[in-house]
């Protein structure tokens, strides 16, 4: 009994610190910009994880909104959520979002991470018709993004 005990405390501690480290680099990637001609604001370290990258920058850039709440039916269902990063280009009529996580094994909860994205898609292609979605995860372990959501540009 002592040892299902013990178990039980060391898995609700990792929780917490997983749950306080999410809550740390989310508050943290909420206040960076990089933006060239007016120079870049936000965590210095994160920053130096961006700037290099491509894919990354346009997430980052002033032009993308941070923390936005979205809401609506899924199969009969209210579901509301908080995407991290969303990036809407009008001209294209595309819609880019990131979800940020950081496991380091990213096999671990990747289902559940894919019904995730697959909400918020779902969510955004019903409030912005004719739009092609893409969802992707920022694996902050090491950087990567992994594209998990797409919907062609639908013609109306």
């Amino acid at each position: 009994m002592t040892q299902i005990l013990q178990d039980f405390l060391t898995g609700a501690k990792n929780k917490e610190f997983a749950t306080n480290t999410g809550t740390q680099i989310h508050a943290r990637l909420r206040q960076v910009v990089v933006d060239e001609k007016k120079g870049n604001s936000g965590d210095l370290e994160l920053i130096q994880n961006i700037i290099n990258r491509t894919d990354l920058k346009k997430f980052f850039a002033v032009s993308a909104k941070t923390e936005v709440s979205i809401a609506g039916y899924l199969n009969g269902r209210f579901v509301s959520r908080r995407i991290d990063r969303l990036l809407i280009n009008k001209d294209t009529k595309t819609i880019d979002f990131i979800d940020y996580k950081t496991d380091t094994d990213k096999t671990r909860f990747i289902e559940q991470y894919k019904r995730q994205l697959n909400e918020y898609g779902n969510l955004l292609k019903s409030a912005y018709s004719g739009y092609e979605i893409n969802g992707y995860i920022l694996w902050l372990a090491d950087w990567s993004l992994d594209k998990q959501f797409q919907t062609k540009n639908l013609k109306n």
